[in-house]
Order: structure tokens, then C-alpha cells, then sequence
């Protein structure tokens, strides 16, 4: 089985989710009752905020790049960022990195191709939202990624921070962002809403929607898991 490095901690409650599902993925794929070894780098948030924050690219990239070297030194074989927002270097990441990093982009385009989808909105954070790294890569497979207006945005942003990304699910803001999504379905006829924010997922379910989800984090564990299972 390959070892996995996991950057996590941005944020802390979904990477509760990515440790779970990775052990439980991993344990129905084996069918032996062994658990799956892998290695977790809890990185610091706020940190990672303020580099995204204030543009500050080449900091973010370091940050990323000591976190896979402390990962590869321990062990892993490949690693997995269980973020959206960091993935804004990804490209350059991918170019100097000395081991693979699964991209959670990639594995949401994928899906969507799969699932024949050509029109998306995406949900995120200001900065996932504001940034061009999933419409590049939506483009690329022929799909249309659209995002909400600046005020919209700034709705969204809002319901993630500071709440949400502490694991605090508010039922008003739960209804505030199924009727912006029920608002862009009617008007944009988009075939999915793409849950951008590996937070998002604790607060909206394909349940409360009749719109198919892509829910990244799940679609990204999936494929962790995958990796990890190979020979």
C-alpha cells in the first residue's frame, strides 16, 4: 500500500473528515481489518490565510513545500493538500515537489467529466472564488465554472469564515446559501453546484439539494484512497 502525506489543519474540521474517510475507505478496499499507516502535518491556518490574504505566493509555496519534505522525510509516498484555497499554487507546487501531490482540482474535473456535466457553479472562499485555478481547469475538460457576483461572494465567504471553518454549522446561514444556489440554478441552468471549500460539506448535503453536489473533499478522499490501495 503507498503511504500518504497529509497536509492538513486548513481547516481543522475537515481535516477530521479526511482522517476518517481515508481510514474507512482504506479498510473497506483492504476487506483484511488492518488499518491503513499514514502521516498527518497539521499546518497553521491563519498562517496560510494570510499568505493567500495578502498575495504572498512564494511564502505559501515554501510553507507547502517544508510540509511535503517533512512528509516525504517520514515516509510518504505521495500527498494530498485537504484544501481548496491552497491549491491556488498548486501549478508550481506540482513543478518542484519531489514526490506527487493528488490535487483535489483535478479529481473535481474529473467527476464532473464523468458525470457529463458543462455547466458549474462553484462555491468557496473568497479567495478560491476570486482566483481562476478551477475555471482554468474546468475549461480545459470544456466545462463552464462559474462563479457568484462580488456580492455574493462576499455571502459565501462570510457563512465559511468564521463559523464554518470551526465546525459551527448555523442553520440561518444554511438557508442563506441554498437560496443563492436555487437563485443560480434558475437563472444560469447550471447542471451541479461544486462545493469548493472542503468545509461546505459539513453544512450542505446532496440531501438538502435536487441539484447533483460535487462535493471536492469526498470526491478528493475517494481518490486518495484509490492511490493509496495501489499496488
Amino acid at each position: 500500500m503507498k503511504k500518504l502525506g497529509l497536509i492538513g489543519g486548513i481547516g481543522p474540521a475537515s481535516t477530521i473528515d479526511y482522517y476518517n474517510g481515508i481510514v474507512e475507505g482504506c479498510r473497506v478496499g483492504l476487506c483484511n481489518g488492518n488499518y491503513p499507516r499514514f502521516f498527518v502535518d497539521n499546518v497553521n491556518m491563519t498562517e496560510m490565510l494570510g499568505f493567500v490574504e495578502k498575495h504572498d505566493y512564494p511564502s505559501l509555496l515554501v510553507m507547502l513545500m517544508n510540509s511535503i519534505l517533512g512528509l516525504r522525510a517520514a515516509g510518504a509516498d505521495f500527498v494530498a493538500i485537504a484544501s481548496n484555497t491552497p491549491h491556488v499554487v498548486y501549478e508550481e507546487l506540482a513543478t518542484r515537489t519531489p514526490i506527487p501531490v493528488l490535487s483535489i482540482v483535478e479529481t473535481a474535473v474529473a467527476e464532473a467529466v464523468a458525470k457529463d456535466y458543462k455547466k458549474v457553479l462553484l462555491l468557496g472562499t473568497r479567495f478560491t472564488m476570486t482566483n481562476d485555478f478551477y475555471s482554468v481547469a474546468f475549461s480545459k475538460a470544456d466545462i463552464d465554472c462559474i462563479t457568484p457576483s462580488p456580492r455574493d461572494v462576499e455571502v459565501v465567504h462570510n457563512v465559511i469564515f468564521p463559523k464554518l471553518e470551526d465546525g459551527i454549522v448555523d442553520e440561518d446561514d444554511k438557508q442563506r446559501l441554498l437560496a443563492l444556489i436555487a437563485d443560480y440554478e434558475q437563472r444560469e441552468r447550471i447542471d451541479a453546484v461544486v462545493l469548493g471549500c472542503t468545509e461546505l460539506p459539513l453544512m450542505i448535503k446532496q440531501a438538502d439539494l435536487a441539484l447533483p453536489v460535487l462535493d471536492t473533499a469526498k470526491i478528493h478522499i475517494s481518490a486518495i484512497v484509490r492511490e493509496m490501495l495501489k499496488n
